[in-house]
């Protein structure tokens, strides 16, 4: 269960910094993201500025006044056929994990997409064997929707992505 103190709302600029090094944690250790090399900070400022300009959560979990988290939805395709679709993104801060922290971003995330008009939220999910992030989408009603066979190669493996979805907003 998450700690009494924490707190989730929106992003800010001042938090990208530590956002920043969330992300370049798992970039560089692990196979949960495809990405090579982090993203430096101007990226993260401009992916803030678009998100929200396009009514997108962008939100932090702020633990004992430090951020120990943060999860988006970005636009899941370019095309505007997709325009009522989302993915979605989840990361803690190393040694965090366990903790529900994962839970209370991931709630308010697909409430502030259907909130906006979004229709169906996509996760994808590298296969790294560990089932922690399928388990966490299924307690929110995700639904398995495929797996993708060795399509990311990463520290010397082949890796699977999992898909999931679920429904958000109607009509």
């Amino acid at each position: 269960m998450t700690d009494a103190e924490t707190i989730i709302r929106p992003a800010t600029p001042e938090d990208l910094k530590k956002v920043a090094e969330i992300y370049a944690h798992y970039v560089t250790h692990t196979v949960i993201t495809f990405d090579q090399a982090p993203p430096q900070l101007a990226d993260w400022r401009q992916r803030l500025t678009d998100l929200t300009a396009r009514g997108l959560p962008f939100l932090i979990a702020e633990l004992s006044g430090d951020v120990a988290g943060y999860a988006y939805a970005g636009q899941w395709r370019p095309k505007p056929a997709y325009r009522y679709t989302v993915e979605n993104s989840i990361y803690l801060a190393p040694g965090l994990s366990g903790k529900g922290l994962g839970s209370a971003l991931l709630g308010p995330l697909i409430d502030g997409c259907a909130t906006a008009g979004f229709r169906r939220m996509i996760a994808v999910i590298a296969d790294t064997g560990n089932p922690a992030s399928v388990a966490l989408h299924e307690r929110f009603g995700f639904a398995h929707a495929g797996r993708l066979i060795e399509v990311g190669h990463k520290h010397g493996r082949s890796i699977d992505t999992i898909l999931m979805q679920r429904p958000l907003a109607t009509g």
